[in-house]
């Protein structure tokens, strides 16, 4: 699946705030045919996120999450940017959580030239990308794995992460509501996830802002329970407020402009 582009990002926002759109509107307020929108629709519903209806679409009904290969390529470039500004804030010699998840295999990637790293991992493709690194030592949970995405889900799991203490935590989310949820789909990552925020000194989130434009039905925990939040745009004001209240830095990674507030990320 290609990724998403700017209209369609947009018209999953629209969707978002209304629980519809329609084809005449978006046609009127991105000036061009019923046909590309209609294009757009298709592909936005071929891709789990909207739902059609008579002469538009719905919010997807939030049960149940994309195939990997429609996630990885979901923002793609957004997670790239995401990926390397998170690795920016995490020291080399520490000890670190990574958790399942399309954005947290980016902070992997961008990892791959520190030193002194203890990564332990739940996520089949992370622990590829780091193994071959000579200065980066890798822990791959064990537990159930599971077939569509690698990822290492369930009781055993939650249980071997929970014999550790480590440094930092990257975790991601499938969805974000604006009151600061943060949602997945599957319970047992959801536990496993859980596990590895209550063992983490400080834990970082890295999520896409179309994150906001997604529901999913089982609660991670809430922004409040990160030190960090990395994103590629401003959140919803709310969100944007309540981390600023909370004392949560967040941290908008725009490539060359990325930048921290309210207070320095790397801290």
């Amino acid at each position: 699946m290609l990724g998403v582009s700017p209209r369609q990002q947009q018209i999953l926002i629209l969707a978002r705030a209304s629980g519809s759109v329609s084809v005449d509107d978006l046609a009127l307020r991105f000036d061009v045919t019923p046909q590309t929108i209609r294009k757009d629709l298709n592909e936005l519903c071929d891709a789990r996120l909207l739902a059609r209806t008579h002469g538009g679409a719905m919010l997807s009904s939030g049960v149940e999450n994309l195939a990997y290969e429609a996630r990885r390529h979901m923002a793609a470039a957004e997670k790239v940017v995401i990926g390397r500004h998170a690795a920016r804030l995490i020291p080399n010699d520490c000890s670190l959580f990574i958790n399942i998840g399309t954005t947290t295999e980016e902070v992997a990637r961008a990892l791959i030239d520190h030193e002194g790293l203890l990564v332990i991992t739940n996520n089949i493709h992370v622990a590829s990308i780091l193994m071959p690194r000579p200065k980066i030592e890798v822990i791959l949970a064990g537990g159930m794995v599971r077939k569509s995405d690698g990822g290492i889900i369930g009781e055993a799991a939650a249980d071997f992460i929970a014999q550790f203490k480590v440094d930092h935590a990257v975790i991601g989310a499938s969805a974000l509501d604006e009151d600061g949820a943060m949602l997945d789909f599957d319970y047992h990552e959801v536990r496993v996830a859980k596990a590895i925020m209550q063992n983490a000194r400080s834990v970082m989130l890295v999520a896409d802002a179309m994150k906001f434009t997604r529901t999913a039905p089982v609660r991670i925990g809430h922004l409040a329970d990160v030190d960090v939040f990395v994103t590629d745009r401003a959140p919803p004001s709310p969100v944007a407020e309540y981390c600023q209240a909370q004392g949560v830095a967040l941290a908008i990674a725009d490539g060359m402009n990325a930048h921290e507030t309210p207070r320095e990320a790397a801290q």
